[in-house]
This record gives structure tokens, C-alpha cells and sequence, in this order.
């Protein structure tokens, strides 16, 4: 039965990759990614998605939308998961911070993409089902921390790439001292409930920061430490 399941899983999730790859066709004209890269497509197809949710939502796991994961969040849309990891040129030896743990399904794609994955989640349950469920994963190049997003991670930093899983009004300047010359980083900006927009942000070699508009998303918000 387990091996029948497995089996199920794994043609479900090629499913999925399929439909992430059928959206990136069609929302490449905001985007400027008509496909996924390979290491991407591998990381998406993969990482086993259903073991990141609870057991209610698993036979969902492999539909490209987000689902309830509890404590009022979510796992994110695969789509969206895809195309913040490639957004960020992610590299083999590239170190990076992601923001807001949640279920560990964006750390985990990102863990098969990068060296090292730092990963901060504010809701302490959460963080430490997410370290459980990545660690029986065997993801030994991911840690995670419970604590406030907003300030990042200063005695880790500066990172390759930042991924941030939850919106917020305005760019952490934290953030974005944290990243790296040349370092990209990804995230939701906008009011909660309302209109939200996925920023790729830039430092250039000139120390300036760039930002560009990728697409319209809905997250949801990052929550600030006391």
C-alpha cells in the first residue's frame, strides 16, 4: 500500500510541476520567465509536498493553489514557490535567508537549489513542526529560528538572496542591509486583504537598490515581533 501511495504522489506531483510550468507560459509577459529552470523544475518535483501539511489537506498537496496549514496561514501556490526561487538566481554555493517558515514547502525548494538556507518563523509551533517534518525530510542545510522576519538574521548575514513568504507594507530596510552586493531578494509588499505587489529588489555593485515589479499576489501578512 505505502509503495501504491508513493507511486500516487509521485505522478500527482508531476501533475503539478506541469501546471506550474503551463503558468509560467502564460503570465511570462509580466514575469519576463516563460519556463522553469532546471534546477528549479527538479527541486519542484522533488520535494514531497504533502509531507509539509497536515494530514486533512494532503490529498490536496499537489494542486498548483495555496492551502490552509493552520494558526491562520498557509502553504503558498507551487506557482508562487517557483517563481520566487527562480527570481532569485538561485546558485549551488548561494546562502540564503528566507522569511516566514510557515509548512518549510518554499525552504525545502529552496534547500535543493542553494547551500545553506536560513529560514525565520514568528509563530513558534509552526517553526518547530516545520523543523520536525524538514528534518525527517533529511534536509540537514536548512535552520530555522523562531523570531521577528522584520529583523532578519544580522549574525548570519550578508546573504546570496532573500525570499520573503508574507506581505509586508514596506521594504524592511533590515532586509535590505542584510543582502548582499548583487544579492536579489523577493517579496510580497502591500496592505493585508488589499492590493499586494511581488517586488524583485536589487543591490547593485553601486550600492544602489533596485526594484521591479514582477506580478499582483495575495499573502498573507508579516507579522512583527513585540
Amino acid at each position: 500500500m505505502e509503495e501504491t501511495q508513493a507511486q500516487d504522489y509521485s505522478a500527482q506531483r508531476a501533475g503539478m510541476v506541469a501546471a506550474v510550468e503551463a503558468m509560467y507560459a502564460e503570465t511570462s509577459g509580466l514575469t519576463g520567465l516563460s519556463a522553469m529552470s532546471p534546477r528549479v523544475r527538479a527541486a519542484l518535483g522533488k520535494v514531497e509536498r504533502h509531507r509539509l501539511l497536515p494530514p486533512e489537506q494532503r490529498a490536496l498537496a499537489y494542486r498548483n493553489h495555496p492551502l490552509p496549514i493552520g494558526r491562520g496561514q498557509t502553504i503558498s501556490q507551487p506557482y508562487i514557490v517557483a517563481l520566487s526561487t527562480d527570481l532569485i538566481a538561485p546558485q549551488p554555493n548561494h546562502v540564503v535567508l528566507e522569511i516566514g517558515t510557515g509548512s518549510g514547502y518554499q525552504a525545502a525548494v529552496l534547500a535543493e537549489t542553494v547551500a545553506k538556507v536560513f529560514s525565520i518563523e514568528i509563530i513558534d509551533s509552526l517553526g518547530q513542526e516545520a523543523k520536525e517534518n524538514l528534518g525527517k525530510l533529511g534536509y540537514g542545510n536548512i535552520e530555522i529560528r523562531i523570531g521577528d522576519g522584520y529583523r532578519g538574521w544580522p549574525e548570519k548575514a550578508p546573504f546570496d538572496a532573500i525570499v520573503v513568504t508574507a506581505a509586508a507594507p514596506r521594504v524592511p530596510e533590515a532586509l535590505v542591509e542584510q543582502l548582499k552586493v548583487g544579492g536579489r531578494m523577493v517579496i510580497p509588499v502591500g496592505a493585508a486583504g488589499g492590493a499586494q505587489d511581488l517586488l524583485l529588489i536589487v543591490k547593485t555593485a553601486e550600492g544602489r537598490v533596485e526594484q521591479k515589479s514582477i506580478l499582483p499576489v495575495r499573502f498573507v501578512p508579516l507579522v512583527p515581533g513585540k
